[in-house]
């Protein structure tokens, strides 16, 4: 239904020497984007990241007084993980699709838990 909208800045560590941002940090991109989206929602502690299949379809030049966008959806939402995609983009280009799955986690048994139904809730809000 809805997608999440992260306006991420870039950094002049970010820049590799051909004045691209390096494809290691579009993965801090995603993952400053799905730390705003769950702090946004008040979604903390619900998932660790299981997979991500990163495609990078053209090259981010680095320009210092513009953020870049992404934008996250839900695709899939299982009974203990959930796929979220995203797109690195702005007007110019999409310079990065990737599709991450999440895997809903309880930290002091050290497994993997069902998803409960206020996380459930927010992720059928969000699928896209």
């Amino acid at each position: 239904m809805s997608r999440h909208v992260y306006l991420c800045p870039l950094r002049w560590s970010d820049m590799d020497a051909d004045g691209h941002v390096h494809n290691s940090v579009h993965l801090r991109y995603l993952e400053e984007t799905r730390i705003d989206l769950f702090r946004t929602r008040e979604f903390f502690g619900s998932g660790v990241v299981a997979q991500m299949d990163i495609d990078y379809l053209a090259p981010l030049r680095y320009r210092a007084a513009r953020p870049v966008r992404v934008e996250t959806w839900v695709t899939k939402v299982g009974t203990s993980s959930y796929s979220l995609a995203h797109e690195v983009l702005d007007e110019d280009a999409v310079y990065t699709r990737a599709e991450c799955t999440m895997v809903a986690f309880d930290p002091a048994a050290q497994r993997s838990r069902k998803l409960n139904e206020r996380e459930r809730a927010m992720l059928e809000e969000m699928r896209y």
